[in-house]
């Protein structure tokens, strides 16, 4: 098949997209992918990449088309992120029919924030004839008011049209979590037009349990008990609980909280850390590339994930849990609704209430009481049950059939008397 990838986010930025750009190259496909220009989440231009540098690239054997964008800048709202948003979704409008010509089979788009990354795909599909398949990893416009980005109602209110718009233009909508598919038919979507479709992991986080496997990053960490977060530094990971968990537990001092990552959040993070004494317990270890991560999993004794108590993040698996469970780590799911719900049948780790850091403290204690054969237990169900339900290249198959399909069905439309 030839198969046209619309993100907005691509490599070097690390997210699942690439990989499964890579792993649709490998099974023979010919992909193009149109995105911009790498920022995220620093805000500003990659090394090496500009308006007029490194606009076209090979990835694994895709075309990568780069459009220009106005970077989003270190806030993780307003109207520099706004402006990020609209520029992509113009100049992959303006760009994308020049720069992708020829013909496709098939249009996937991965959509995270925002979702105006479908308004090039629809214009691509009338003038490339070819389906769109809609993979939802975000809500809006529900994400924008859980997260406090946008408060007017009539912002909201048109947003919630263009979405609507964007839906009802596509073929087949895939949601990276179940409980996504109510949301997506209120949006006027046909439920047989509805599919879920998980997140995998990275191949980089397999066998992590497996320490002498990695090798190590170098950096020198604390000793004790290990409490890893690792991901997004941003508004809905609430930061705010995690930090007031660290307090109450500050009297530990075997017990370290390790942040990796980045994101707009970290400014405040790393202000509230002196202002609270935490510097001897939370330990900033910055934003590392996807390869040397596996290196920071095995030297964590528990992996943890948090989400603000809003209705639309009780909808969301976020994608760490299941590079989690795939790197056979014990979980932490300080977070409502579907993530707790998979930590919890899986049996790999604890849950607790989102938004309450004296819920999340006892959980921190009551995983500090495990023996190792507990422990042990949990990885052992982490990844068996990543292996049952989100294993890569088993969702990827899938996801190949589902293009094959639709290329069929769009193929006997457009051959209709």
């Amino acid at each position: 098949m030839k198969i046209l990838i619309v993100s907005q986010y691509f490599w070097p930025e690390s997210f699942l997209v690439n990989d499964l750009t890579a792993d649709l190259c490998e099974r023979g496909h010919q992909v193009t992918v149109l995105t911009g220009i790498p920022n995220y989440p620093e805000g500003r231009f990659f090394q090496g990449y500009g308006l007029f540098r490194n606009r076209h690239q090979d990835y694994h054997g895709a075309k990568v088309v780069r459009v220009p964008l106005l970077s989003r800048g270190r806030s993780s709202r307003g109207l520099r992120l706004a402006l990020n948003y609209l520029s992509f979704a113009f100049s992959a409008s303006l760009l994308g029919p020049l720069e992708c010509r020829g013909q496709y089979d098939v249009i996937f788009v991965y959509q995270l924030s925002p979702v105006t990354v479908g308004l090039p795909a629809l214009l691509l599909k009338i003038l490339k004839s070819a389906p769109i398949m809609f993979l939802v990893q975000d809500l809006w416009p529900e994400s924008l008011s859980a997260t406090g980005a946008v408060r007017s109602p009539w912002i909201l209110k048109g947003v919630e049209w263009m979405v609507r718009l964007i839906y009802r233009g596509c073929d087949l909508v895939l949601t990276q979590s179940e409980a996504f598919r109510k949301p997506v038919e209120k949006m006027g979507v046909p439920p047989q037009r509805i599919l879920y479709f998980p997140n995998s992991a990275a191949n980089v986080y397999d066998h992590v349990i497996d320490k002498a496997a990695v090798v190590s990053n170098g950096l020198a960490l604390p000793s004790g008990v290990r409490i890893m977060f690792a991901g997004n530094i941003g508004v809905a990971q609430d930061f705010p609980t995690i930090l007031s968990a660290a307090e109450i537990l500050k009297d530990r001092g075997d017990i370290h909280w390790l942040l990796v990552g980045d994101g707009g959040m970290l400014p405040w993070v790393r202000r509230q850390i002196e202002e609270r004494g935490l510097s001897k317990n939370v330990h900033l270890l910055g934003r590392h590339p996807i390869e040397s991560m596996p290196g920071f999993y095995a030297r964590a004794d528990v992996m943890l994930a948090t989400l603000r108590r809003e209705p639309i993040f009780a909808l969301t698996i976020p994608s760490k849990i299941q590079s989690y469970l795939a790197a056979g780590k014990p979980i932490i799911a300080a977070l409502d609704g579907e993530g707790a719900r998979i930590v919890e049948e899986a049996g790999a780790g604890l849950t607790c209430p989102a938004e309450d850091p004296a819920a999340l403290a006892d959980a921190v204690l009551a995983m500090y009481g495990k023996n190792p054969e507990e422990l042990r237990s949990m990885s052992a169900n982490g990844v068996a049950y990543y292996q049952t339900h989100f294993e890569r290249r088993m969702l990827v198959e899938r996801l190949e059939a589902l293009m094959k399909g639709l290329c069929i069905r769009h193929g006997d439309t457009r051959n209709e008397p």
